[in-house]
């Protein structure tokens, strides 16, 4: 028996990373996966976009696994497309129960003055208002299979604190915290909760990359992650640099379980004290 035995979940950005990792633990605590990604490049962003290859992976990941999806490539910023294909997966498997809202990028380091409107916008546009289509799209079926639900927006440590070369990311998972908690407020009434998950750095190809590690190590021509481990260790009060993508995994099963049936508005903070330390 799975905590999610006859649920189906809808994940963004499955094709990869933290995306795969969430609907691999779903499927296997029981639930159906509708899974959504770009799965190719975008505008603005320095490092590698995920391929269909990659989304083709997540797809015979979960099915040698025993579970059940219907994925896609969409784009989160595309919202006509987006509420034709979840309509259709729903269709298809008959409810929506569970959202994954975690399709997200991270643009190019710079300082928030010298962003260019695309740059900005992008990020903006899939970190935030990809979240908020998401939920739009996916809400009414969520109300329809009337019994509740779990929707679980990733922010980051990001969304409650500032941090340099990155105004546009941050300002984005700001906003998906106050986009939470008005869900949580407007979707109480129909047994539906609504939280967020808040990593700190997690070892996907969002922060594994030539781009990002100059962020952690400017000092080096090619630092690789590893040689920023020092640097995002002291971020932490835990002795760890980062976390993997597993650990923000269990508390999306979690939330979406019934053994969090009582908790909606708030924040997981899966950051090793980062937002506590002194």
């Amino acid at each position: 028996m799975g905590k999610l035995d006859g649920k189906v979940a809808l994940v963004t950005g499955v094709a990869r990373g933290q995306g795969r990792s969430h609907a691999l633990r779903l499927a296997a605590e029981g639930a159906a996966i509708i899974g959504v990604d770009v799965a190719g490049p975008v505008d603005t962003v320095g490092y590698p976009g995920a391929t269909p290859d990659d989304l083709r992976e997540t797809v015979a990941a979960v099915e040698a696994a025993g579970g059940r999806i219907v994925a896609e490539q969409v784009d989160v910023r595309d919202g006509p497309t987006l509420d034709g294909f979840v309509a259709t997966a729903v269709a298809r498997l008959g409810r929506l129960d569970v959202v994954s809202a975690n399709a997200g990028i991270l643009g190019p380091p710079k300082l928030s003055w010298e962003l260019t409107d695309d740059e900005w916008g992008t990020t903006v546009d899939v970190n935030l208002t990809g979240v908020w289509k998401t939920t739009r799209a996916a809400v009414p079926h969520v109300i329809a299979s009337g019994a509740g639900g779990s929707i679980i927006l990733t922010a980051s440590v990001g969304g409650h604190r500032g941090a340099p070369h990155v105004a546009n990311y941050v300002a984005a998972k700001h906003g998906v915290i106050g986009l939470m908690k008005s869900l949580a407020n407007e979707l109480g009434g129909h047994g539906v909760r609504v939280n967020a998950v808040c990593p700190t750095n997690v070892r996907t190809p969002m922060i594994d990359n030539d781009v990002t590690t100059r962020l952690f190590r400017p000092d080096l021509e090619h630092p690789t992650l590893d040689d920023g481990a020092a640097t995002l260790q002291a971020l932490h009060i835990l002795p760890a640099a980062w976390v993997e993508p597993e650990d923000v995994s269990n508390a999306i099963v979690w939330l979406a379980s019934d053994e969090s049936r009582y908790v909606t508005g708030t924040s997981i903070q899966i950051d090793c004290g980062l937002l506590e330390k002194y």
